[in-house]
């Protein structure tokens, strides 16, 4: 009995919910994603170390 009443209310909510008008527009300006990336650590990162590596090759360099 439970699950007849059950089964019926979500049908009706789900006919209801299917009643109602809905829009849906294009917005009219392009939709603008912001990604501020930092990736300054890891060039600095990688130029240090290709930097100690080029040191320690060539110790006479200085």
């Amino acid at each position: 009995m439970r699950s007849t009443l059950l089964i019926a209310a979500l049908s009706a909510v789900t006919f209801a919910g299917g009643c109602i008008p809905v829009q849906i527009q294009a917005p009219d300006e392009p939709i603008e994603i912001n990604l501020n990336v930092n990736i300054r650590q890891e060039v600095i990162v990688r130029l240090e170390r290709d930097a100690q590596e080029l040191l320690e090759q060539n110790g006479n360099l200085f």
